[in-house]
């Protein structure tokens, strides 16, 4: 349990990096083939170029490009970065609301992936994947660490 909280800042350093692609995708040429084009339902261009790939969506008024957005890669590359900084300051209960926010945002986005865009973006998989990981791994963490507590607590009455 005391080498958990680097797991969770090399999770989240993974995130970063996978943010990263995300964003260096978002800001390439439509036109320009992404190294993730694989198929017709895995395409990370057409995912990372709609309007839902910047906070908030793009509106069908907006133009494509300026405006008050920020890509959603963005917003991945500065949770992961306050995930690892939390965790290795051994801050695990604002790592585990901050891995909330993160399932819940990279869902959302899942969803709006499979149903409202329908193509894939591999490293928006790979970052929700890892965002679940966190989530995962700081919750037993911090469940096994409260019920130790409990257990001191009992043996000292």
């Amino acid at each position: 349990m005391k080498y958990v909280k680097y797991l969770i800042a090399l999770l989240a350093f993974a995130g970063m990096f996978v943010s990263g692609l995300a964003l260096r995708v978002h800001y390439q040429d439509p036109s320009a083939a992404p190294p993730c084009a694989v198929t017709e339902k895995f395409d990370c261009g057409a995912v990372n170029h709609s309007r839902f790939a910047v906070f908030p969506a793009r509106t069908f008024d907006d133009p494509p490009t300026g405006g008050k957005h920020v890509p959603v890669a963005i917003l991945g590359l500065i949770g992961y970065g306050l995930m690892a900084a939390f965790a290795l300051w051994g801050r695990l209960w604002i790592v585990l609301e901050l891995a909330q926010v993160g399932f819940f945002f990279a869902a959302m986005l899942s969803y709006l992936e499979a149903y409202v865009i329908e193509k894939w973006c591999i490293y928006c998989l790979w970052s929700q994947a890892i965002v679940t990981t966190i989530l995962v791994v700081t919750a037993v963490t911090l469940f096994v660490r409260w019920q130790q507590r409990k257990k001191l607590a009992a043996a000292r009455l």
